[in-house]
């Protein structure tokens, strides 16, 4: 059976989905019957994947998995790290070929060793081909040479959450939609005792995902479409600039912040902006916050001298390693999990933290019966990947987890170097693994 740990009898939170917990298993079996994956006898499976942000989404998500156990006898253990501790335990997985049989993890983590990855060609086909195929990004991120070794799963869209009043007590009715005007907001809530903070340490999520568009709205790349590395630029130089005044603005402690610290921040009101997901939102209605939840918005990112969007949000793509026993098994839960009657309901629970990587859940009703979700629905489509316009293969997912970008505008905003300084580590980091 599957292994209900205290996370499956947290209280609060959307219900079960439409279907409800019978529903879910009445499908699962029906699921079993048909499906062209048959699980090995006896398997028993692992997975890793990284911890939930909201209650709700976790209790969808065991709910369905409870109910694919039972229904085809396969054993399912998740366990959960935070973002930043996925990567390092999926590569020892796979440099000893021990570990879990399954990792949820995030942005091109498959990519840090294709090689070790089951081939899951057939489940991607068959998904893509029943819910109106995948949006570009998710088939970057799953696929390696031109051949899928992963499945992405789900998109966290992450935007700015605000304070409504707080901007509008700065000057501003509306929230701008370009670079301009975003810092021209900024400035203004500081000076109104309204500070804002994004997160410039470690924060796998937050603080590659805010930098990278950073970085890219002004024109600058860390390499171009042959993956020669390139930060030693102007436009570079000038995001650099850009958010060195903009961290002027920000509450102190960012520099150490993880992806949980603007969260934490947001609902405490030390900050009133921040970037995101829409967790802080959901905590706010699951946690009786009704000030915070009434008072507060999201916008999507301003856009910068380039004239277009350039959003860098975070990819989940779900890998097998092809150590594990049970391929089969593998494969069944991971075409079984993006299924209409488990997703739907998933989606709904997960309250516009999860977007979708497959065009037919466009119209789940997530997106649209709270217009503070609304903007969450476009984020797979509108994004880039983790290369930017380069490539996404293991380069690129190497240059994510050693923070390289992250750690150039943390060098300069922090006065740790200058601007020079602060470009030329990145650059010589870059050139270390573009080679």
């Amino acid at each position: 059976m599957f292994n209900l740990d205290r996370r499956s009898l947290v209280k609060g939170g959307a219900a079960l989905g439409a279907l409800g917990a019978a529903g879910l298993l009445d499908f699962a079996k029906a699921w079993a019957q048909t499906s062209q994956w048959k699980p090995e006898a006896g398997a028993s499976l692992n997975m890793l994947r990284w911890k939930r942000f909201v209650e709700a989404e976790d209790k969808q998500f065991m709910a369905m998995i409870d109910a694919f156990s039972k229904a085809t006898g396969v054993k399912v253990n998740i366990s959960n790290e935070s973002f930043d501790d996925i990567q390092p335990k999926a590569s020892v997985a796979a440099n000893t070929g021990q570990g879990p049989d399954m990792v949820w993890g995030l942005f091109s983590l498959p990519q840090l060793f294709p090689a070790k990855c089951l081939p899951v060609e057939d489940v991607a086909d068959y998904l893509g081909k029943k819910y109106g195929g995948w949006v570009p990004a998710a088939q970057a991120y799953g696929q390696f040479q031109g051949k899928w070794v992963a499945i992405p799963v789900a998109f966290n869209g992450g935007y700015i959450n605000y304070r409504i009043s707080s901007m509008n007590k700065s000057g501003f009715k509306e929230f701008p939609k370009d670079t301009g005007g975003f810092l021209d907001l900024c400035k203004a809530m500081k000076a109104n005792n309204f500070p804002v903070g994004f997160a410039l340490g470690h924060a796998t999520g937050d603080g590659n995902s805010w930098c990278h568009w950073a970085l890219w709205s002004h024109g600058g790349y860390l390499v171009d479409k042959d993956d020669k590395v390139i930060v030693n630029s102007p436009e570079t130089a000038k995001a650099l600039e850009y958010v060195k005044a903009l961290y002027e603005t920000f509450t102190p402690g960012t520099a150490s912040w993880n992806d949980s610290s603007n969260n934490k921040a947001f609902l405490s009101g030390d900050v009133h902006l921040t970037g995101n997901g829409i967790s802080i939102y959901a905590a706010a209605n699951a946690q009786g916050m009704k000030a915070i939840a009434e008072d507060m918005d999201h916008a999507q990112w301003p856009i910068g001298p380039v004239g277009k969007p350039t959003e860098f949000q975070l990819a989940f793509p779900l890998l097998a390693f092809n150590f594990t026993k049970y391929p089969q098994a593998c494969k069944a839960l991971m075409a079984y999990m993006l299924e209409a009657e488990n997703y739907n309901p998933w989606l709904e629970a997960a309250a516009g933290y999860l977007t979708h990587p497959l065009n037919a859940y466009d119209t789940n009703p997530v997106w649209t019966k709270d217009p503070k979700n609304t903007v969450f629905r476009d984020a797979a489509k509108r994004t880039l990947t983790a290369g930017g316009v380069g490539s996404i293969g293991e380069k690129a997912a190497a240059a994510l987890a050693d923070f390289i970008v992250v750690d150039m505008f943390a060098n300069y905003c922090t006065g740790r170097e200058d601007l020079k300084g602060s470009i030329r580590i990145a650059e010589r980091q870059a050139q270390r693994l573009f080679r």
